[in-house]
């Protein structure tokens, strides 16, 4: 494994957000989801896809607070522009299990 110093951390932001829209994405290659995520006003609402259709239903997505990378550059996936990084983790069947807090925080509020 290569380490990196706090410089490199620093780089990434990740920040807290509530999914306020979930979609079918039925042009993805793996079934996912079109996501909408409100990181609060200074950084506002931001799409972004998901493969986690067979851990999630739309339903119990709408209102849970993700952790998602807000830095990196747009990225065309399919016919939506993703404009964060909902991140997960991979659970040995390959499912991908949200990252999410355990307490509720303000959107926006940044991974320290």
């Amino acid at each position: 494994m290569e380490h990196i110093n706090w410089d490199d951390f620093q780089k990434v932001d990740i920040r807290v957000g509530t999914i306020i829209d979930v979609e079918d994405f039925p042009e993805a290659r793996r079934p996912a989801y079109k996501l909408k995520v409100d990181f609060g006003q200074a950084i506002g609402i931001k799409k972004s896809s998901a493969q986690i259709t067979n851990l999630y239903a739309k339903e119990e997505l709408l209102g849970k607070q993700v952790l998602a990378v807000v830095n990196f550059p747009p990225k065309q996936i399919g016919p939506i522009m993703s404009e964060c990084l909902v991140t997960g983790l991979y659970r040995p069947d390959g499912s991908v299990v949200l990252a999410t807090v355990d307490m509720k925080l303000p959107n926006g509020t940044r991974l320290a």
